[in-house]
């Protein structure tokens, strides 16, 4: 089996691949990257170049493939795959629709789903000449990235061209979108189909640090209505009919305006970062990273039920609010004793540079209540502190 990555968050699909009895080989551009130590073998190969995987694919005779945590690798992997005739991936074009998200806007618009009112534009040029056409408040992104990547909210028109700058310069297609700004809280919804229906559904409160569009912490059980999880369901199926999906992992995540139908803002197709889908095993038992990895296979996925979380569970990513050299990393003994797994990677001496985006390691907690629960996340960058100098 390819897994088309090797990062940290990929790890337990290495695992699981591995337990099911596969040579596992790990790619992308990064040796350094921690997945690598798990994996059979590594074969570099850019993961966002669809052909790149797909020589790789074929110059190793592989019999199965699956995506990293990262939309390029979804693309990556399904183009691998329809090539080459393997099974567990939906159609490119199908995977660019959702993964691509001036296409996912104009694909929900167009059947009814949920979805901010949006503005796609072709190129810098398009977007500067119907700049006027831009309401504010506004948030401005490519098309093609995810964890905050070039995203920009606007407020005023002065803002704009400065926002269509950044978006540009980091997305590979040279595709932005312009979309309405939603006010509410922010939630994931990872759900697993089997034949075009959700069998299982895991759903959680996302938590911000510094960067305000990357997610560093996760909690469940979800602070929603009970009709918000049905309602995504219900959605995720429909969407399924409408582009005949293959079997496994279908994660959106949404925006809540109370009492409101979700709104959903990404969809995607392959295993969230970070180490979530730990924290949907830690908090239902399932072995999550093994359906995801069967399903990429196309191998049998009949036996996967729904089960609740059972109790109330965290994904944390230790991140530094200051940049410089590593010290330490300080528990508060308060947090100690709700820690129930903790992947750690840093060292004393790394340099933090950009506190926007780096991670030391990843902590799985569990509390005694979902007050509690909520109370602590919202903290535990000051009870979890890097120190740095």
């Amino acid at each position: 089996m390819l897994i088309a990555g090797g990062g940290h968050a990929d790890i337990p699909l290495i695992l699981a691949a591995k337990k099911l009895g596969y040579y596992v080989i790990t790619s992308g551009n990064r040796p350094y990257d921690l997945g690598h130590r798990y994996s059979d073998e590594y074969a570099p190969a850019d993961f966002s170049d669809p052909e790149a995987i797909l020589a790789l694919a074929r110059n190793y005779k592989i019999s199965a493939i699956c995506a990293c945590c990262n939309d390029f690798s979804a693309l990556s992997a399904a183009y691998a795959a329809e090539k080459l005739g393997l099974p567990g991936h939906d159609p490119y074009e199908t995977v660019r629709i959702i993964h691509h998200k001036d296409e996912y806007r104009k694909f929900a618009t167009e059947n009814d789903i949920p979805t901010p009112m949006a503005i796609c534009f072709t190129s810098k040029q398009e977007a500067l000449k119907r700049i006027e056409e831009i309401p504010c408040p506004a948030i401005i992104k490519p098309v093609d990235l995810t964890g905050g990547k070039g995203i920009s909210v606007v407020n005023k028109i002065t803002e704009i061209k400065s926002a269509i700058d950044k978006s540009i310069a980091v997305s590979k297609a040279g595709r932005l979108v312009a979309e309405e700004f939603i006010i509410g809280t922010r939630h994931g919804f990872s759900a697993f189909l089997y034949n075009g229906k959700v069998v299982f559904y895991f759903s959680d409160n996302e938590h911000y640090f510094l960067n305000p569009y990357l997610v560093s912490a996760a909690s469940t059980p979800s602070t929603v209505p009970f009709f918000v999880d049905r309602s995504l369901c219900e959605q995720s199926e429909k969407i399924a009919s409408l582009l005949s999906l293959k079997t496994g992992i279908f994660h959106i995540q949404y925006i809540f305006k109370e009492n409101k139908e979700p709104v959903i803002i990404e969809i995607c197709r392959r295993a969230p970062g970070d180490l979530y889908i730990k924290l949907v095993e830690h908090a239902t038992g399932v072995d999550y990273s093994s359906w995801i990895v069967k399903a990429s296979a196309g191998l049998d996925c009949s036996g996967l039920i729904h089960v609740e979380p059972k109790g109330c569970f965290v994904r944390h990513c230790v991140m530094s609010a200051a940049s410089g050299r590593i010290i330490d990393v300080v528990f508060d003994s308060a947090i100690e004793k709700q820690i129930i797994d903790r992947f750690m990677w840093w060292q004393k001496g790394d340099m933090i540079t950009d506190v926007m985006t780096s991670k030391c390691g990843i902590v799985f907690l569990e509390f005694d209540s979902r007050d509690e629960m909520m109370e602590k996340t919202d903290r535990l960058q000051e009870m979890i502190k890097v120190v740095t100098e």
